[in-house]
């Protein structure tokens, strides 16, 4: 039988809300209930918002969409997941939050986060990642942006896309807080990019204890639009 020492520190008790200003065409995918029934509900209520006279698809292909968008990125009960949908109805990024961090063990340093958040289990970092330390309002911050190659199923091909993450130190809090922007249509690269750029300034963190209050506020909520609240896993 492994010692205490021997073993894996404790996940962080650390919980928090998050807050984002969701300005027009970002929509909030972030789950209560990570079930079919339940990204359906946000999804039809999502589109139901979107302008009908706007749309270039058809607005079952958008709630379809976003169904699976939801629980493909709410499988690990991430802290929020948010979208940005064109007027078309087309899908352009998908960006979550979560928060990390273990019992008794310091953050890591901005200087060490930077190569870390440049690694994925199944694709590799493709040229040139930029890596830039700035200061936003929830805190300092480390942000990367670089190109990844996936392979497809059954090693068939590949495939290419594009990836911000932004890596927070809340001065409150003893979580590191990173935010992971994903995208397909590289030639919108330039567009993409000035939209996540705007939106992940307008992160607030709002530590709560470590009770934490719950998972997944969606729009509607007692938080309101654009707050996740995030208590221990």
């Amino acid at each position: 039988m492994a010692s205490v020492s021997d073993q894996d520190p404790a996940p962080l008790e650390e919980g928090f809300v998050c807050h984002l200003d969701f300005e027009p065409g970002w929509v909030d995918l972030t789950l209560a209930d990570v079930t079919k029934e339940g990204a359906t509900a946000l999804a039809v209520a999502t589109a139901n918002q979107l302008n009908p006279l706007s749309l270039e698809i058809q607005k079952q292909a958008v709630i379809d969409d976003m169904t699976d968008r939801a629980l493909e990125r709410n499988v690990d009960l991430p802290v929020m997941v948010a979208a940005y949908y064109a007027e078309s109805g087309e899908a352009l990024v998908t960006m979550d939050i979560d928060a990390y961090g273990d019992e008794g063990v310091p953050r890591p340093a901005r200087e060490e986060v930077g190569p870390l958040l440049l690694e994925w289990a199944n694709a590799e970092v493709v040229g040139k990642p930029d890596i830039t330390y700035l200061d936003l309002p929830a805190g300092p911050a480390v942000r990367v942006q670089a190109t990844l190659k996936t392979r497809r199923l059954l090693g068939l091909g590949k495939r290419l896309s594009e990836f911000i993450r932004y890596a927070v130190f809340p001065p409150d809090m003893e979580s590191l807080v990173i935010a992971t922007a994903t995208w397909e249509k590289i030639q919108r690269t330039e567009e993409i990019t000035a939209l996540v750029d705007a939106m992940v300034p307008t992160m607030r963190l709002s530590p709560t204890g470590a009770g934490g209050v719950g998972t997944g506020n969606t729009p509607g909520d007692a938080d309101g639009p654009g707050a996740s609240a995030h208590s221990p896993k």
